[in-house]
């Protein structure tokens, strides 16, 4: 089984730097330029900054520009430091020290993870009930001890509960080390697996677990071994090759134990083999073979397979079929059918109850639907934004539901239902409350608001918007600063959940706002289908028309705007910038995808080919074209920019440090302001940023200082 331990409100948004006014006598650094010509499609480019890059993360000159611009930023935000240390410890305040997961039972044991005060990482521990003595399996902080960097990957326990192995990364560049532990006497194995993906999955025999060997070049995982304890990781088996490096893999097991199954999927198409768990040494088959364009799951109740597929469905339906007959899709019978307008998400089969998650106008619903045909019916939740879904449901053989639930305004909470004794009409109040996330600092959820709006885009497009504010520092005359956060590609749907850390904003008169635009699935598959590939500028537009809306219909100062985005969400802001720079008074752009072009043109860079379908192959003049029209790297023009803070890591294996550097050293080049242009390579981390409960909030306090004090929020 695998630990899924609860992730703090940090987590979800990548965040990081700080400042005000520019302290005049310290110069920034100016990179040396040296031209690199590339020519495409009979075009030519010219990137004075390609240098930058060094896959080694070995180069001095490099190494001292990063450096060097770490030192800048420093001198410029060295007069809030007092405010960013403020910052921390509200936000470090609020967590409880010593919070812990909701229990959940699995093989007769209650498993959950806590924290103790004061430390960054949590302690993962089992009981045989829950009155019984702890039993701690596995303390992460002894782990992570002696590592700048410390990132804990999947833990699992092997069937009969004797046995854990995890996978640990203490570089940051997502390439995970396996270690072996046995829990009768505590001491660890000899047996160590090293360059892997995180996911490892045990064999019912106690004996073998299931890994993905990662390649070392371009990250990716493309094969999968069988390892037997008690030998080396020279003797291990390989027992599946992705050819096709277009598709990511990962490993799992159905919640009856008793398949493995291998998932393949790129960004449209995807396919599932699977493994008998009983039978370590046999091969992994599909269900059925993988055609472009076709997506699936599968879940089994015994000797039936439930397929969720969009075949001849965008926003997917429900299928069942005998197991033996999967192969063959005129054998499916559908369970729930294609809807245009609700996107289903997520499902489970319990013993007597098909659960399904779904997305209809943007907002969550879960229904459940009877096994012995009596009517379905749907779990109530109130507030206006929201999110609901599926929580860790181990067991097939029961009538318990477990349902995670947030909003804006309400902390994360883990709800039970008992859905055989419960009245339809009744479940709100008979659902058992197991966990809320206990917020400290005074906190108190009826002082806060929150709203959700659609925004007219510039074609017609509805925009779904979510905002939060304190009500009583609220005044819709247009005097609020606005805080506007994106991301829009993937189909990632950031949703409405409740976040402590954003209380810090809130309760300085901040609007917060989470622009749900296209690239997104938050109104179905068509949603994401807009926002990609040949229509991706669709995303960029979204996000500005809602600031202007904002502005204009009195939610926020429109000289008050700032903005912030991470990963491919860094891209959103370095199109906005291009586009209406004047739009926006602050921007954080960190870990930003944004020299666009070049990276797709290169498939050494890790994760470049996976991506063909999400941007486009720049191979192909109508996407060279596109692309190079939005790039951000390409598009940088002399004019006015926003106060710029960019953040990067220089272990990052999502988005390589080299292109915010380059793209930094040329908004100097070539912006025509004296607005702040800040940036910061965390020489230990990676694309996460830093690790550990406490230090990630550094990162948080110096975004928010940085925005404060331009302000003149300070005090």
């Amino acid at each position: 089984m695998k630990f899924f331990l609860p992730l703090t409100a940090s987590a979800v948004l990548l965040i990081g730097c700080s400042n005000m006014t520019k302290t005049s006598s310290i110069q920034p650094p100016i990179a040396e330029k040296k031209a690199y010509i590339m020519k495409k499609h009979g075009h030519q480019r010219i990137d004075n900054y390609y240098w930058m890059r060094d896959d080694e993360r070995k180069n001095k000159q490099i190494i001292d520009y990063l450096m060097a611009e770490n030192d800048y930023k420093e001198a410029q935000l060295s007069p809030y430091q007092p405010l960013q240390k403020k910052l921390y410890q509200e936000l470090t305040n609020r967590l409880d020290k010593n919070e812990s997961s909701a229990p959940y039972l699995w093989h007769g044991q209650w498993y959950y993870s806590r924290y103790q005060s004061g430390e960054e990482y949590p302690i993962i521990a089992r009981k045989k009930d829950l009155d019984s003595t702890e039993e701690i399996i596995l303390n992460v902080n002894e782990r992570a001890q002696g590592n700048e960097f410390y990132g804990l990957g999947e833990t699992s326990v092997s069937p009969n509960g004797q046995l854990l192995a995890f996978t640990e990364d203490t570089l940051s560049r997502r390439i995970y080390t396996v270690v072996f532990k046995d829990l009768n006497n505590n001491q660890y194995l000899k047996d160590k697996i090293v360059g892997v993906e995180g996911n490892i999955i045990w064999a019912n025999d106690n004996l073998h677990v299931f890994y993905i060997a990662k390649d070392p070049q371009t990250l990716l995982g493309f094969q999968v071994f069988r390892h037997k304890l008690g030998t080396l990781q020279s003797e291990d088996v390989l027992v599946f090759e992705e050819k096709d490096d277009t598709y990511y893999l990962e490993l799992g097991k159905t919640i009856d134990e008793s398949l493995i199954t291998l998932s393949h999927d790129s960004t449209i198409t995807s396919e599932v083999s699977i493994l008998d768990a009983n039978q370590p040494l046999s091969s992994f088959s599909p269900i059925l073979t993988r055609k472009e364009g076709h997506e699936y799951t599968f879940e089994k109740k015994g000797d039936d397979f439930y397929i969720l597929t969009n075949w001849q469905a965008k926003n997917y339906r429900l299928m069942k079929v005998p197991s033996h007959q999967a192969h063959n899709q005129q054998a499916w019978q559908e369970v729930i059918p294609h809807d245009n307008k609700v996107l289903i998400e997520d499902y489970l089969i319990l013993k007597d109850y098909l659960v399904y998650q779904t997305r209809e106008n943007g907002l969550n619903h879960i229904k459940v639907r009877p096994l012995d045909n009596s009517p379905e019916f749907e779990l109530p939740f109130d507030d206006a934004a929201y999110v609901a879904s599926l929580e860790i449901n181990t067991r097939q053989n029961t009538d318990k539901l477990r349902v995670a639930y947030s909003s804006p305004t309400t902390p994360e909470s883990i709800f039970e239902y008992s859905l055989s004794s419960s009245n339809p009409a009744t479940l709100a109040k008979t659902r058992r409350l197991l966990k809320q996330e206990n917020v400290l600092g005074g906190f108190k959820s009826h002082a806060y608001q929150s709203e959700r709006l659609f925004i007219t885009a510039r074609d017609g497009a509805q925009v779904p918007v979510t905002l939060v504010y304190r009500k009583d520092l609220f005044n819709k005359n247009g005097s609020n600063p606005l805080y506007q956060y994106g991301y829009g590609s993937y189909g990632y749907t950031v949703e409405p959940h409740f976040r402590s850390s954003i209380i810090s904003l809130l309760d300085r008169g901040f609007v917060y706002a989470t622009a749900h635009i296209r690239g997104s699935d938050m109104l179905g598959r068509h949603w994401y289908d807009e926002g990609r590939m040949l229509n991706k500028k669709n995303s960029f537009n979204d996000f500005i028309d809602v600031t202007q809306a904002l502005t204009e219909r009195g939610y926020a100062d429109k000289n008050k705007v700032v903005a912030s985005g991470g990963s491919a969400g860094g891209l959103l802001m370095g199109a906005i910038i291009n586009q209406s720079p004047k739009k926006y008074f602050a921007v954080a752009s960190h870990v930003p995808f944004v020299d666009v072009v070049t990276t797709m043109l290169d498939e050494s860079i890790p994760l470049t080919t996976n991506e063909y379908d999400e941007w486009g192959n720049p191979n192909t003049k109508a996407y060279y074209d596109y692309m190079l029209s939005y790039s951000p790297y390409d598009q940088i023009k002399p004019q006015d920019y926003p106060h710029l803070l960019v953040t990067t890591g220089l272990h990052d294996s999502q988005v390589q440090y080299f292109e915010p550097a380059k793209w930094v050293a040329k908004l100097r080049e070539y912006k025509t302001d004296d607005n702040l242009l800040l940036f910061e390579t965390d020489m230990e981390a990676g694309h996460g940023g830093k690790s550990g409960r406490y230090r990630r909030y550094q990162d948080t306090a110096k975004e928010y200082a940085f925005f404060l004090g331009l302000l003149g929020l300070d005090k």
